[in-house]
C-alpha cells in the first residue's frame, strides 16, 4: 500500500505557488508549485535535511521542524498529524484475531435510538452494526450477504450508488480522505492494502482521488441521499469516538424538527417500528481472521 512521506509533500508543495509564500516564480519552472529548496529555506532547515524527509529518511525530524514544514506547506491539523504518522510511523502491534467487535452497551445504545439512524463505523470504513433506522435509511443488511459491509466498497463499487448519493463527488472525495488517514495511521495494515488495491483496480475514479493524497477526518458534516422509499434526505451527521473500543465510531444522522427530512425520518421509523428494540444488526458469518499488523 503506497502512503509515502515523499508523495504527500510533494503533492503538498504542488499546490503552493511561490508569489503566495513571498517567492518570485523566476518565470517558467520545471515544477509546479515550491521546489524542494524554496521548502527547504522557508522552513529554515537545510536542503540536504529537506530531501532526506522526502526520501523517508526523516524519522528522527523534531516536532520543531515538521511543525515549520507543515507550517510553510500550510497543513491544516488533519494533514500536519498524518505527516507525523508517515515520518515516524507507529510501531505494529500484534495482529488481532477477527474482525472488530461490538460491544452489548454500544448496541444496546443503537438500539435506544428508534428515530435516529446510527451506526458504528470501524477500521477501513466497515460498518460493524447499525440500528433499524439506520438500516431503513441505508440499507445496511441487503448488503450484509458476504459477511462485510464496507462503506468505501459501496460508494465506487456500487452502480447504485450514484443514485443514492446525489452528491456523489463529494461523497467519494471524503471517503477517499479518511481511508488515506487510516492508511497513515497504520501502514502495515494488509487488509486495508487489499481494500485499496481492489478499489484502485476496479475504480479510476479511486485511482485518481487516492493519488492526489488528501487526508481528513470524519468528524461531522452534511449529507444529501436520494431515498428510493421516501425520495430526499437532508441529513447532518455528528461522529463520536467509542471509548474503550478503538478504532470506533458512533456515526448519528440528525435533521431539524419538523423539516422534510424529520418527517420522511419519522415516517421511515413508523414502517421499521416493530424491529425495535432490538433491531440492531450486524453483518453476518463468520469472522475472518485479519492479516494485519494493525490493531483493530
Amino acid at each position: 500500500m503506497e502512503n509515502t512521506v515523499g508523495d504527500f509533500l510533494r503533492s503538498r508543495r504542488a499546490r503552493i505557488l511561490p508569489e503566495e509564500v513571498g517567492l518570485p516564480s523566476n518565470g517558467r519552472r520545471r515544477v509546479q508549485g515550491l521546489r524542494r529548496e524554496e521548502v527547504a529555506q522557508l522552513a529554515g532547515v537545510s536542503v540536504d535535511y529537506y530531501v532526506r524527509l522526502e526520501q523517508g529518511r526523516g524519522a528522527s525530524a523534531s516536532d520543531a521542524v515538521l511543525d515549520a514544514v507543515a507550517r510553510v506547506l500550510g497543513l491544516d491539523e488533519v494533514e500536519a498529524a498524518h505527516l507525523r504518522s508517515l515520518t515516524r510511523p507507529p510501531r505494529p502491534a500484534a495482529a488481532p484475531r477477527g474482525r472488530q467487535q461490538v460491544r452489548e452497551g454500544t448496541r444496546l445504545l443503537l438500539d435506544l435510538m428508534p428515530v435516529t439512524p446510527a451506526f458504528v463505523l470501524g477500521r477501513r470504513m466497515d460498518v460493524l452494526a447499525w440500528n433499524a433506522l439506520g438500516d431503513a435509511v441505508h440499507g445496511f443488511s441487503a448488503r450484509a450477504s458476504s459477511g462485510e459491509v464496507n462503506a468505501a466498497r459501496h460508494a465506487f463499487l456500487d452502480p447504485a450508488a450514484r443514485e443514492f448519493y446525489p452528491q456523489w463527488e463529494a461523497v467519494a472525495a471524503e471517503t477517499v480522505a479518511y481511508l488515506r488517514l487510516d492508511a497513515g495511521r497504520y501502514p502495515e495494515d494488509a487488509r486495508l492494502a487489499a481494500l485499496v488495491g481492489e478499489l484502485s483496480v476496479r475504480s479510476e475514479e479511486f485511482r485518481r482521488l487516492w493519488a492526489d493524497h488528501q487526508v481528513r477526518e470524519k468528524t461531522h458534516g452534511v449529507k444529501l441521499i436520494r431515498h428510493p422509499l421516501v425520495g430526499e434526505l437532508d441529513l447532518g451527521y455528528e461522529t463520536l469516538a467509542v471509548n474503550g473500543s478503538a478504532d470506533q465510531l458512533l456515526v448519528v444522522f440528525t435533521a431539524p424538527p419538523d423539516s422534510p427530512t424529520a418527517q420522511r425520518l419519522a415516517l421511515l421509523a413508523s414502517w421499521t417500528a416493530g424491529g425495535a428494540p432490538g433491531g440492531t444488526r450486524e453483518p453476518a458469518g463468520p469472522a475472518v481472521p485479519d492479516a494485519s499488523a494493525a490493531t483493530d
